[in-house]
């Protein structure tokens, strides 16, 4: 990647110097479909003032060859100034315009212009992806999302194809003799160079539309689309989509008071995509994982709704007021996680979907924030590979969770309002956070920045814990929160007391139904290390205080000794989902911690899930138990561990109530830890249909799920693996059957498998990830240990010749974290103290961070091994 890192001070010299006023981008896509396919042909004429005349300045683009470069009339030679990731553009007049001829390549990495073919029945499928900085691989352009334009778009592919763009086509395509065709859309809105969009490919294309009429009486109509690879129509169920998208637009229409701006909204659902979605205004783009192929479970849709609901929230966080620089990506991604789950709980069926948030989305936040590499939520971002690397658990779920203590302290009403003044002001333009803190004082009356120092300016997470004392009538005498506050982080401020509004819930068993109930509560202002919940004053002795009730903050909570011991004994018992969603993820936060020992909350997992009726919470349960096996138990209580699990996961399969989602959760969870010849002699009945489980459908993605372990503790073959594959010849089937290969118990297999994704770079991402997965086999610790001295060996040459997410998905994915011994850890420490100052920050971030996983997960066994 080098010479492809544009840094923060070179984007603000650019910006200080250019005014965009307009690209035309044509696009000549009929080398696609080629047996061999080349380039394609790129031309870009960019319209831009410049502030300074005589100055000079450049152009982003990655490509293979540009063939000519004409500067205002005047020919420049391409060899000259063009040096395979920018253009140098020399004596800028006051007016300019600029004509760039390329033949850029086509990706297999899911960056750019991504090229897939549909093994099912050979067809060609295009889509871009760009965040972000990639649409340089597809048109030269500025690339920097502080210098927006409006963008025209003339798109040549098979005539067959649809072609879309973010903006309405501009009449009919026009047809060629050679069985193409061009279509041209409409200029878009002043946008940012990475939510531009393509997508090309004979994409099945469904449609409805939504309407809304205002208070003055204006309509709104908006065109809607819904596109899934024709193999895959027959499992999309794209009323669900529409019906989710429609109830999204009301509800961001009733509390922004701003008509969605981008005309039409197409949602494509696209191959072999490295993220959730990416919120092209006017033509969203997701993975198409999210079109179900067999059955999932309600959590399934939960997401896919809260993915689709986020995406729309970007419509105007972020595409109508974009973040001037990557400093303040929070600015976007901060409130489409906050605004998307807001929307998911009010305005579609899964009201519930704040459980899922305290319980799963904001553990990816935890994790983050107290990794080496934490950061605050407005981060410092000098270049382009460290803004790749922030997008992640602070920039999205912290960032969620700080909004809704912000809703907390300052109000509903007074947030909404000032979001409506925040676009109305900023309409197609960039901002900083002083923009929005700004609109934010004058709605609310109080002064932002006390808040915004040390919620977003900071990192880490506070702890609280509950302090109570009793009287002899056993009542609570005094009740106070103890908030202990990380050391600072590298390159973060020192950390600043941060205001949490947070509830306290006191739960007993009022009747003889067993239950575990909330029979009072207080909310109170944390502001300094100790606070009294004086209103609690009085109450009865609980036997569970719980401390953040409710989830309005984002802290780890900690118990005190009876509530802890209640949490052991009774978990099941309390009655309110969010709240035992908040116990569960207190005692995961425990576990992580080495404060319970692994085998204690497995314990928990084992006797108190099946009681779990939150079936997205269930299977929340059932990743970090894995985990956790995997990872936090002690060695030599590994194989006994595994063996309780898919004992106790059986046992709840059998009693789940036939075709239920929990019986699917605990098949598959069966599945994943099975081990015992038993077990493994039911997951071959399962597959050759001689044993049967009430009510449970082994689908095709279901005899996937099966076959993996089967392949894993070889107890089943290559042939076995074929076999599955002749059945389920499609995309999603190859991406299994690679998984399986790679996963035999076979030195000689690990070997092809390292050598396919580490020495060769042919692979498309989808299957690179695969292979990985197939790779990294827990029950394998033997077969992978020779690979650690290799890893370090590569990663610095994998992370100069790959694409970053390329290299970002081999160095996450080939740490060699099953080898958790402190020779391991010796090992990464030797690279990082070697590599200091020669090897590019961003890898060794990602290695940091790795490493202290690995730290994390020897302390949670040492303290596991302890009697």
């Amino acid at each position: 990647m080098p010479g492809e890192n544009l840094t923060r001070e070179e984007a603000r010299e650019r910006a200080r110097l250019l005014e965009v006023e307009a690209y035309e981008v044509e696009l000549d896509l009929r080398t696609a479909v080629a047996p061999a396919p080349g380039p394609f042909r790129s031309v870009t004429t960019v319209r831009f003032r410049c502030a300074q005349p005589g100055a000079a300045t450049f152009l982003d683009l990655i490509a293979p060859d540009v063939t000519a470069v004409t500067l205002n009339g005047r020919d420049l030679d391409p060899g000259a100034v063009f040096d395979g990731s920018r253009i140098t553009l020399e004596d800028l007049a006051a007016e300019n315009e600029v004509v760039v001829d390329a033949r850029c390549a086509f990706s297999r990495t899911g960056e750019g212009m991504h090229r897939f073919v549909d093994p099912e029945d050979g067809e060609v499928y295009l889509y871009t992806q760009y965040e972000p900085a990639d649409a340089r691989r597809v048109f030269a352009t500025f690339e920097q999302p502080d210098l927006k334009a409006p963008f025209t778009f003339t798109v040549t592919a098979p005539g067959h194809w649809t072609v879309l763009s973010g903006a309405a086509l501009a009449g009919a395509a026009e047809p060629h003799q050679d069985e193409s065709a061009t279509w041209r859309f409409e200029p878009t809105k002043p946008i940012s160079t990475y939510i531009t969009a393509v997508l090309a490919g004979p994409y099945a294309h469904l449609e409805d539309r939504y309407t809304r009429t205002f208070d003055d009486g204006r309509e709104l109509v908006v065109p809607l689309g819904a596109l899934c690879r024709r193999s895959l129509a027959r499992h999309f169920d794209a009323d669900d989509v529409f019906t989710v998208t429609k109830q999204g637009l009301d509800f961001f229409h009733d509390h922004f008071d701003y008509p969605y701006p981008w005309g039409k909204y197409d949602q494509a659902f696209v191959p072999e995509y490295n993220i959730g979605a990416m919120e092209n205004p006017g033509l969203v783009t997701f993975r198409e994982e999210f079109v179900f192929r067999g059955k999932v479970t309600d959590a399934a849709y939960e997401r896919r709704a809260n993915v689709v609901l986020h995406e729309m929230a970007h419509m105007w966080f972020g595409d109508l007021v974009t973040m001037e620089w990557w400093d303040d990506l929070w600015l976007k991604e901060s409130f489409a996680d906050y605004m998307g789950a807001l929307a998911l709980a009010e305005a579609t069926r899964f009201t519930g979907s704040w459980i899922t948030f305290a319980n799963r989305r904001k553990a990816w936040a935890y994790r983050a924030d107290q990794l080496p590499t934490t950061h605050p939520i407005t981060a410092d971002i000098h270049d382009l590979e460290a803004a790749k690397l922030n997008f992640d658990g602070i920039t999205y779920a912290k960032g969620a969770a700080v909004l809704k203590q912000l809703v907390a302290y300052v109000g509903r009403d007074a947030f909404m309002e000032g979001a409506r003044r925040y676009f109305k002001r900023h309409a197609f333009r960039n901002t900083r956070l002083a923009d929005l803190l700004a609109a934010l004082e004058e709605t609310s009356g109080r002064d932002m920045s006390a808040w915004a120092g040390p919620w977003l300016q900071t990192a880490g997470v506070d702890t609280l814990t509950p302090q109570v004392t009793y009287d002899a009538n056993e009542r609570i005498t005094e009740l106070a929160i103890l908030r202990e506050s990380p050391e600072s982080g590298p390159g973060a401020a020192a950390p600043a007391p941060r205001p949490h509004r947070v509830a306290v819930g006191l739960y007993g068993q009022p009747d003889a139904s067993g239950e575990l109930v909330r029979y009072a509560r207080a909310e109170v202002d944390v502001t300094d290390g100790h606070a009294v919940v004086a209103e609690l004053a009085g109450q009865p002795r609980p036997e569970l205080i719980l401390v953040n009730d409710d989830d309005l903050t984002f802290c780890k909570a900690r118990f005190d000794e009876d509530s802890l011991d209640t949490v052991r004994e009774r978990l099941d018992d309390v009655s309110d989902p969010l709240a035992r969603a908040l116990l569960w993820a207190a005692a995961w936060d425990l576990t992580r911690d080495g404060l319970m020992p692994a085998r204690d909350y497995l314990d928990l997992v084992l006797r108190f899930a099946g009681r779990e009726t939150d079936i997205g919470v269930l299977q929340g349960l059932h990743q970090q138990a894995h985990y956790t096996v995997d990872h936090y138990a002690a060695p030599g209580h590994r194989a006994a561990a595994e063996e309780a699990l898919a004992e106790g996961a059986l046992g709840e399969l059998r009693l789940a109530p036939p075709g239920s989602d929990h019986q699917l959760a605990w098949a598959r969870f069966f599945a994943s830890v099975a081990g015992t010849e038993q077990d493994l002699q039911l997951l071959h009945g399962l597959l050759d249909g001689q044993a049967k489980i009430d009510g449970l459908d082994v689908d095709q993605e279901l005899r996937w799920e099966v076959l993996l372990p089967l392949v894993a503790h070889g107890a089943a073959d290559a042939a076995a693996v074929d076999a599955e594959l002749a059945r389920d010849d499609t995309a999603s089937g190859k991406r299994h059957q690679v998984r399986c290969l790679a996963a035999r118990p076979d030195a000689r297999v690990k070997e092809a498998a390292w050598t396919a994704v580490v020495d060769s770079d042919e692979l498309s991402n989808a299957i690179v990830e695969a292979t990985i997965s197939g790779f990294t086999r827990p029950g394998q610790r033997d077969l992978l240990a020779p690979y650690a001295p290799r890893y370090f060996a590569s990663i610095e040459r994998i992370w100069r010749e790959r694409t970053i997410e390329s290299a970002m998905a081999v160095v996450r994915g080939l740490y060699p974290a099953l080898q958790a011994h402190r020779g391991t850890l010796d090992a990464t420490d030797a690279w990082l103290r070697e590599t200091e100052g020669s090897a590019p920050p961003a890898l060794r971030r990602l290695v940091w961070e790795a490493r202290d996983d690995l730290a994390r997960a020897l302390r949670a066994q040492e303290r596991d091994g302890q009697e």
